[in-house]
């Protein structure tokens, strides 16, 4: 069923509350998502973006229930990733021959996808479609927001930005607008959605808000392709945007650690009282790597200005759980923060310079060159780390 979003314009999507993964199995959802896609019915009909494609028969069916499909006159594309064109072959078998708006790089993206060459018209920034009663959509790329043949698109008189994935989160809800949601709810999810998704962008994101700003627009809604509708004051998460792509910092510590017979855990729980004695207005948060959901660690990593990384050295090297948060870290092309490494060993101690080496290759300002803990720490060892914590602390005072 379709639901108004403003005047001539409806929802048309689908709210998914059992996804529970993403990218495969790359992010988690612990809040659903929802697949949105948005029917215009001006002079002109336009669909931008359709749902996944497990839902493709499930979109065409309620679809064709709004509307003769055969009267739809344009289908915006506004990126080829397949949870939003996933229903365009189920569609396009019924009306092969409407126009699909998209980017040269989308293109590209959808025929690798589907290996059809449907009727692809490319746009660039500027470029406008008329869609009738004095209304016009502007196409604004924005390549890598967040892969290469993304865009936005904006419609004049009714001021809507249909920005796709940027500004979206995955979290489903059937009220749709950011002012029906728990708020900070809904901010859990937009900022887990940055860390993960967008942050390898930043520069980018604050470059599109400058260009789409330079171009005075008014702005009353922004439609996203996952999750609310911003109705409610869109500008806050433009304006969040901006605080997160600008090398974002909070005043917290993060210790990510994985253990084998509990001593590295008890260095990292030492670690962490040190820091409290010596900065006791710092937030410390622990997790254990392979415990602790990989994205909501990432959130918080993009959250700290400084993290600790630890494991204990096995097979000259270190445990598998940090070794792939290692690799997530390596791809997020954080700026501006701090990190040391920690670890117990029996025999040979990789551990530590492994990670401090890793930790430089991710860009991180290192605050130390670690500290290790030989077997099962005792308590001069636990001193050490406490003592290690409080260095950290200080490093860390505002």
């Amino acid at each position: 069923m379709k639901k108004q979003v403003k005047n001539n314009v409806y929802w048309v999507g689908k709210v998914d509350w059992e996804l529970r993964t993403f990218h495969g199995y790359e992010y988690s959802t612990h809040k659903g998502s929802t697949y949105n896609s948005y029917l215009i019915q001006e002079e002109k009909t336009v669909l931008i973006d359709t749902v996944w494609q497990p839902f493709a028969k499930e979109f065409v069916k309620n679809l064709s229930k709004e509307i003769d499909l055969k009267k739809i006159d344009y289908i915006i594309a506004n990126h080829a990733e397949i949870d939003h064109s996933g229903a365009l072959p189920e569609l396009m078998r019924l009306i092969p021959d409407t126009p699909i708006y998209c980017t040269e790089r989308g293109i590209k993206s959808l025929k690798g996808h589907y290996h059809e060459d449907w009727n692809f018209i490319p746009v660039k920034t500027g470029q406008t479609l008329d869609i009738g009663n004095g209304k016009e959509l502007i196409f604004i790329e924005a390549p890598m927001l967040h892969w290469p043949d993304s865009m936005f698109c904006y419609m004049t008189k009714d001021n809507i930005l249909f920005s796709n994935d940027a500004f979206g989160q995955h979290y489903a809800t059937e009220d749709l607008f950011n002012d029906l949601v728990d708020r900070e709810e809904l901010f859990i999810e937009a900022t887990k959605y940055y860390a993960n998704i967008l942050t390898p962008f930043s520069m980018l994101v604050k470059k599109k808000i400058e260009e789409f700003a330079s171009l005075n627009l008014p702005l009353d809604i922004i439609c996203t392709s996952h999750g609310v509708i911003w109705r409610d004051n869109p500008m806050q998460i433009v304006e969040q945007y901006l605080k997160w792509a600008d090398n974002y910092l909070e005043n917290q510590i993060s210790l990510i650690y994985d253990t084998m017979w509990k001593g590295t855990k008890r260095m990292a729980e030492s670690i962490a009282a040190g820091i409290k004695l010596s900065n006791p207005e710092i937030r410390i948060k622990l997790f254990p790597a392979a415990t602790t959901d990989k994205n909501d660690i990432v959130t918080e990593i993009f959250k700290s200005k400084a993290i600790l990384v630890g494991s204990p050295t096995i097979n000259k090297g270190f445990l598998s759980s940090i070794a792939g948060l290692m690799e997530e870290i390596r791809g997020l092309n954080l700026k501006k923060k701090k990190a040391a490494a920690f670890g117990t060993y029996g025999w040979s101690g990789e551990s530590v310079p492994m990670i401090t080496a890793l930790l430089k290759e991710a860009k991180f300002e290192i605050m130390s060159e670690g500290i290790k803990a030989e077997w099962n720490p005792n308590d001069t060892a636990i001193q050490e780390c406490i003592e290690f914590g409080q260095e950290i602390g200080r490093l860390l005072l505002d």
